[in-house]
């Protein structure tokens, strides 16, 4: 199950710690799993977030996009970046952004478009709304936020 806000249970990759380490797959799999579960049991399908998703969005967006095989992106114990991929922060009034992060001459500027239209689809196929922006400096990123009623 998805961590509680206490920290126990399973923390998706945010793409700010460290880089997830060996024997991961199998709590992923079990977390995610749990997330699918929760949504038959609530929502009566899985292509609906279920309310609880609602109240941690990037923590639900994180698990979404760590199970789907998205590499996350990941700091070392001073915090410079060293590997490239997603990173989820908490965004406005209760949504999640993703941007495309990595190391400095890595090439995650170059890629972004490419895999943040790729971390979009896979979001909507798990009933998220994603819109693209640009930030500062022209670079993009994700804004995911919870389904609009009837859509």
């Amino acid at each position: 199950m998805v961590a509680d806000p206490q920290g126990q249970g399973f923390e998706p990759a945010t793409g700010d710690g460290p880089p997830p380490g060996p024997g991961r797959a199998a709590e992923l799999r079990t977390a995610y799993q749990g997330l699918v579960q929760m949504r038959r049991l609530l929502t009566g399908g899985t292509g609906t977030p279920a309310p609880w998703e609602l109240r941690v969005v990037p923590r639900a967006v994180a698990l979404v996009l760590e199970a789907a095989g998205f590499p996350p992106s990941a700091v070392d114990a001073d915090g410079r970046r060293g590997r490239t991929g997603y990173r989820v922060a908490a965004g406005v009034r209760g949504t999640a952004e993703v941007t495309w992060v990595g190391p400095p001459g890595g090439g995650a500027a170059g890629e972004e478009a490419e895999r943040l239209a790729a971390c979009a689809a896979e979001l909507e196929r798990h009933g998220w709304d994603c819109l693209v922006y640009r930030g500062p400096r022209g670079r993009r990123f994700l804004e995911v936020n919870a389904p609009h009623p009837g859509g």
